[in-house]
């Protein structure tokens, strides 16, 4: 342990951690190439230390303009897409630079959120869906980044989310409205690697809002498929083949929803009076091919997960923020 009147170096993490100063540098610059039980040494020793790296504390004092972080995955996938874009709109006009981490894999997201807190090169992070678990959140508090969840809340971290089970809801209770009694289910295999789980929620109120209705949810009229075009296609030409086929299918997610109506009418189906289709998001393109849509605020989430974050850097006393975006149902013509 360095003398109080010292400050921590690199020489003293790689004492206490029984690691080398190669590794430590690797675990604050590339966490992912570092086995699990090496990086968790390194952290432990740096967080009991105290250490902050010379180069990232000059940094830091010369630097002109802040940064914000987000972590998220899929970060090409059209809504992520529209939440980083309010996300960078929400920033453009302060003076902080983004910059976007893409998580793979849990053992990925896990590096960040080790090293995140510990090299202090962030103002502030945004997280897009992604499960944050208590010690994670903790660490993160407890070093002060202050930080914004998009989705999947924690009580320890401000939140932003919308209630995926009342989505469901509405998509059967339009399509009941409507006089559809054969109703199927389309909607991605989720990923356990990221915990996130979208798709079950919006199931759970789909066949919630069927069985109060009194209308029946065959098994046959669930699929599950990966959300690529490919797998999406084979799921939809499944449910529409079946000996007694849905004149309306809910799925997912739009662009779900959209390779579902590229099937049906490939197929000669005419969209809605032969099939109807219903999508969740609203995202850009769903307004194009004029999709019957429960839309989530996502431009806005990202704007506002900026809002409160910049608010809490400016006075860290605020208490926590935990918002609720409300979801509606967009009427367009494929249902």
């Amino acid at each position: 342990m360095p003398p109080k009147n010292k400050h921590p170096t690199i020489y003293d993490v790689a004492e206490l951690s029984g690691v080398s100063i190669t590794t430590i540098s690797r675990v604050m610059n590339a966490p992912n190439k570092v086995k699990k039980e090496t990086r968790t040494k390194v952290v432990e020793a740096i967080d009991k230390l105290g250490f902050i790296p010379k180069a990232e504390a000059r940094a830091r004092a010369l630097r002109q303009s802040g940064r914000i972080g987000v972590l998220t995955p899929f970060f090409t996938a059209p809504s992520f897409v529209q939440r980083l874009r309010g996300v960078a709109a929400a920033l453009s006009e302060s003076n902080y630079d983004l910059v976007i981490y893409t998580v793979d894999s849990s053992d990925r997201l896990q590096g960040y959120l080790s090293s995140i807190p510990l090299t202090g090169n962030l103002d502030g992070l945004i997280i897009i869906s992604l499960t944050i678990h208590n010690k994670d959140a903790q660490g993160l508090s407890e070093h002060g980044v202050e930080t914004v969840l998009i989705e999947y809340p924690n009580p320890k971290l401000n939140s932003i989310e919308i209630d995926d089970v009342q989505g469901g809801r509405m998509a059967a209770e339009y399509l009941l409205k409507k006089g559809h009694e054969r109703i199927a289910f389309l909607g991605d295999i989720e990923l356990p690697q990221f915990g996130i789980h979208p798709t079950r929620k919006r199931l759970k109120g789909f066949k919630q809002a069927l069985a109060e209705a009194g209308i029946s949810l065959p098994d046959s009229y669930v699929h599950l498929a990966p959300n690529t075009p490919m797998d999406t296609r084979r799921a939809a030409h499944e449910l529409i083949h079946l000996p007694e086929p849905p004149t309306a299918i809910f799925a997912a997610a739009d662009i779900q929803a959209l390779s579902v109506i590229k099937v049906a009418r490939g197929l000669g189906l005419n969209i809605p009076s032969q099939l109807a289709v219903i999508g969740f998001d609203d995202i850009d393109s769903a307004e194009y091919a004029d999709l019957t849509t429960i839309r989530q605020n996502l431009d806005e989430s990202g704007e506002l997960a900026v809002k409160i974050l910049l608010s809490r850097i400016a006075d860290s006393s605020q208490p926590l923020q935990h918002k609720h975006l409300p979801l509606s149902l967009i009427e367009r013509l494929t249902a």
